[in-house]
């Protein structure tokens, strides 16, 4: 059953923009379709490590048929094929970030993988992209993303950076 998804992108070390696309261009390689591409957005960092430099962001509407634990595999592959290396400071400087935000109504919990991602509504870096993909998403307990952001205080820079990424 093909279940209807969004990917969070993230990259600061290196071309930016190039290692985005390049997570669109392998995804399909492994079993999703990237339906279609948030505006790329500069971002301040947040977390453990702020001293770093800015990162740009975009979420990604998918469709996939495989499960949580496959899609979070492939994600973690797809970031290697684009040059990340384990290791390194949580929230430090990254090649690339592929974190799996929403996969249909599921709601999941492992050691490794939390549908809807943890921080889906506390990080206006996801938010933003997601509400202009999709103005009408909600969690699956309802709480609209829209709202979700309307709610969050100040903080977290969100610049429009660019064009959404080519599919």
């Amino acid at each position: 059953m093909s279940r209807r998804g969004f990917l969070g992108l993230g990259s600061n070390v290196g071309n930016r923009r190039a290692n985005l696309q390049a997570v669109v261009q392998r995804l399909p390689r492994h079993g999703v379709t990237v339906v279609r591409s948030s505006s790329t957005y500069d971002t301040e960092p947040v977390g453990l490590v702020l001293d770093q430099p800015e990162f740009l962001n975009a979420c990604i509407e998918i469709e996939t048929e495989h499960d949580p634990v496959d899609l979070l595999n492939v994600c973690k592959k797809v970031e290697q094929e684009v040059g990340r290396h384990a290791g390194g400071p949580r929230h430090g400087p990254r090649v690339i970030d592929v974190d799996v935000l929403l996969l249909g109504d599921l709601v999941y919990e492992s050691e490794r993988l939390t549908l809807p991602h943890r921080e889906v509504t506390s990080r206006r870096f996801v938010l933003v992209p997601l509400v202009e993909l999709d103005p009408q998403l909600a969690l699956p307990d309802g709480e609209q993303i829209a709202d979700s952001l309307a709610e969050l205080g100040g903080g977290q820079d969100v610049r429009l950076a660019g064009a959404p990424l080519p599919i």
